[in-house]
């Protein structure tokens, strides 16, 4: 029994390399995928024409000088797993233009708005017929084409799983472990040093399950501890007064609760070049991060310039050649910055000029994050806002821009994702967070709470 995977054309576009994910199984791409490639290659969308030229270099790099009859055999793939396990599947293409409907094979008429959806469909339905003995699956990320596979007979249909980092989003980190009750009710042996005015507790490596640099233990009874430090035998846990953690500021504003207070923290340490901060709307995220900008880069002097980029989805395109400068195209979107701004000056005398001072003393920047790309950030703060709906690409792209004396803030809400082919699971954001937190200079901190009004906590909770 052989497993023949059949890829739909938004699986190479998700993930160019999606070929080398099925290690010694058979990958077989319709001839209509890459029809699509083909045209999608040339769009002015810059990211997905650039991973379906990714795609189709990929092929044609599999494919080499094979003869038509190898081809539509299968070529073979060698691929290597992360733990080393070296495997030999292979790549076919179907062509699916001459697949004829007979009384064996359902078959999709093709002569409407989703006729190549319909014939990729046929490519699968056509080896399940002719190979009843192989396991066909078709992998789309398409909902309602895997609906409409299994609804014309199709038993195997999957959605495309390799990007997933989690199995579920309740296990993402929050950057916290809470205890009910007393955490050193449930410490067997403990080690404690005074280092001037810090008291550090040296734990053994096994006493906290899925523990990790600069994530935060907090209880029922005050207590707040910060791991400041992991080695193979200890756990150095820096004890925090949990008062002085509430009376932190930034640019004049105090954390509301205990989770904003921990991101104050997170946000001052000197130890992380970048912070991740994940959490619903309203529980101010984008606030912390702005004060925390104003307050090292006009008062400390710490950072050259303010970087403010934001992910929505016209930003896939061109910003357009109207007249008019990158700040002015890019204001509309970022308008929830200068509404954090209002919020830190609109008391004072005369606002809006306060709000225009500080935009151009702390040169705060407004970037679209197609021209990020190919650049490097020095002495600069980067907060990149509405992470969820970029992919693990599109992040790592960015993150890989940060130059020296540079941090970067990654805001978001795994909430609002508005990217069809992006779920919490396989989002860029949640990528993030699991492949960072375990690196000694980067933190995570989800922010729990609405503090916006009455109303807003009912709507978040009710509507």
């Amino acid at each position: 029994m052989e497993k023949v995977f059949v890829l739909d054309t938004n699986v190479l576009l998700h993930d160019p390399l999606a070929i080398y994910a099925f290690a010694e199984h058979k990958v077989v791409i319709p001839m209509t995928v890459l029809e699509e490639l083909d045209i999608i290659k040339d769009r002015r969308d810059k990211d997905v024409s650039r991973e379906a030229r990714l795609a189709i270099n990929t092929i044609d790099k599999i494919v080499g000088d094979a003869s038509p009859k190898e081809l539509q055999a299968g070529v073979s793939i060698q691929t290597t797993s992360a733990d080393n396990a070296k495997f030999s599947g292979c790549l076919a293409i179907f062509p699916d233009q001459q697949i004829k409907q007979n009384d064996n094979i359902p078959f999709l008429n093709g002569n409407h708005d989703h006729a190549n959806d319909n014939r990729i469909i046929n490519v699968a339905l056509s080896l399940q017929a002719t190979n009843p003995r192989d396991r066909v699956c078709l992998v789309t990320k398409d909902i309602n084409m895997r609906i409409k596979a299994k609804g014309s007979g199709l038993e195997r249909v999957e959605d495309y799983k390799k990007d997933k980092v989690l199995d579920d989003v309740d296990l993402l980190s929050k950057g916290y472990v809470h205890y009910e009750g007393q955490f050193w009710d449930t410490i067997d042996k403990v080690k404690t040093e005074s280092h001037g005015r810090h008291t550090v507790h040296l734990l053994p490596r096994d006493a906290i399950e899925q523990v990790f640099s600069n994530m935060f233990i907090t209880d029922d009874s005050e207590f707040v501890g910060f791991v400041c430090n992991l080695d193979d035998q200890y756990i150095y846990l820096l004890d925090l007064n949990r008062a002085a953690l509430m009376h932190q500021s930034f640019w004049g504003i105090n954390p509301r609760n205990l989770e904003q207070a921990m991101a104050f923290y997170l946000l001052r340490h000197e130890n992380s070049d970048l912070m991740i901060m994940t959490g619903p709307a309203g529980s101010g995220k984008t606030l912390l991060a702005l004060a925390y900008a104003l307050q090292v880069s006009m008062e400390e002097k710490r950072f050259n310039k303010i970087i403010v980029a934001r992910s929505t989805p016209p930003m896939a395109e061109d910003i357009g050649f109207l007249p008019g400068t990158e700040e002015e195209k890019m204001a509309p979107w970022l308008a929830a910055f200068d509404d954090n701004l209002e919020i830190l000056h609109g008391a004072d005398e005369h606002s809006i000029s306060s709000i225009d001072y500080v935009k151009q003393k702390a040169n705060i920047q407004f970037k679209s994050l197609n021209f990020m790309r190919g650049r490097s950030f020095n002495n600069a703060l980067i907060i990149v806002d509405e992470a969820q709906g970029l992919t693990q690409f599109q992040l790592k792209s960015i993150v890989t821009r940060i130059g020296s004396n540079s941090r970067i803030i990654v805001l978001g809400n795994l909430a609002q994702i508005d990217n069809k082919y992006i779920t919490p699971l396989t989002s860029g954001l949640t990528y993030l967070v699991e492949k960072c937190k375990h690196f000694n200079y980067a933190s995570v901190m989800h922010v729990n709470g609405i503090e916006r009004s009455r109303l807003a906590e009912f709507a978040e909770e009710n509507l």
